[in-house]
């Protein structure tokens, strides 16, 4: 038996021009491409213009849907990305294709994001063309997709698009809430910004000590005290501390707490719950809710705070 030894070609044996070489040879070859992608491709055009600027080449899939075709028979760059938006935008193309010799990494991390970012119809392909032959044999192409949608990085597109979502409405929650604690006179978290978590913390005066607003997306919200000195075993002993003063701290609060030890944790925390609404709620209804962490937190820090204060002579 002869095994022949594989042989890279360059692609400017094959084709000395992208539009009068390659291009032409393609629209007469889309199931090779078709293979690279995984759905058909047919009835090309080529040269089709966008505005000042012409598609190397425009084709259909198998629902009718417009595909455009971007030829590059070197390392991928900023242009040719650039006009591979242009045309599926301008055309009203589902589909972009975008061939060429070297995919560069940062191209590739851009058709990837575009994959994720934009609606489930429209999808990006970066493919890799090389050639080859064996021996004496007649060069031939060969496409390899680098980049290609799929139904888990739309998903993770979606998931992240509604992550920022959620991040600005909490910013713009705790600006509220901040704003809102200045003029009541609450000044327990008057240094801190808003934050895109759905907790936002302050020092309660001393290390390892922090008073706690948290708001969920639906049904509640809540203030606490949280501890974490940074040593499991002491984090417990001034839990402890507070919690021999219970009745005290609670009639000074106005209410029972929550005296959350977490034994199997690291930090141990004092908290509030309250059913008053969560951030899906509407801005309509942020400003009640706003209120009463407000007021429930003042009224956390006067009860603990004193003890807090007086916590390492405490036996």
């Amino acid at each position: 038996m002869t095994i022949g030894k594989l042989e890279r070609v360059p692609l400017r044996d094959l084709w000395k021009h992208e539009e009068r070489g390659f291009s032409a040879w393609l629209s007469d070859n889309l199931d090779q491409l078709a293979d690279a992608v995984g759905f058909s491709i047919a009835e090309p055009e080529k040269e089709v213009g966008a505005g000042d600027f012409e598609c190397d080449i425009v084709a259909e899939d198998e629902d009718g849907h417009r595909v455009i075709i971007e030829n590059q028979l070197e390392a991928t760059d900023h242009d040719h990305l650039g006009k591979l938006i242009t045309y599926l935008t301008n055309l009203d193309a589902k589909r972009a294709i975008w061939i060429c010799k070297t995919p560069r990494p940062e191209h590739t991390t851009a058709l990837a994001w575009l994959n994720e970012t934009t609606p489930e119809d429209v999808a990006f392909y970066l493919v890799k063309l090389e050639a080859f032959r064996i021996g004496s044999s007649a060069p031939a192409p060969l496409f390899t997709a680098i980049v290609a949608p799929s139904a888990e990085s739309k998903q993770f597109g979606q998931e992240k698009k509604n992550l920022a979502e959620r991040h600005q409405l909490r910013i713009k929650f705790w600006e509220g809430l901040l704003a809102r604690a200045k003029h009541n006179g609450v000044l327990s978290h008057s240094g801190r910004s808003p934050s895109k978590d759905f907790w936002l913390s302050a020092t309660a005066g001393k290390a390892g000590f922090g008073y706690v607003y948290t708001i969920w997306k639906t049904e509640e919200s809540g203030v606490e005290l949280y501890i974490d000195v940074g040593d499991q075993a002491l984090n417990k002993t001034y839990f402890d501390r507070l919690l021999a003063n219970r009745g005290d701290i609670e009639g000074a609060f106005g209410g029972p707490l929550d005296w959350e030890r977490l034994d199997t944790k690291k930090g141990a925390r004092i908290r509030h719950i309250m059913k008053t609404g969560g951030l899906a709620d509407g801005e309509a209804a942020w400003p009640a809710i706003q209120g009463a962490m407000i007021a429930a937190m003042e009224k956390l820090v006067n009860a603990t705070k004193p003890y807090i204060q007086k916590i390492e002579q405490q036996g």
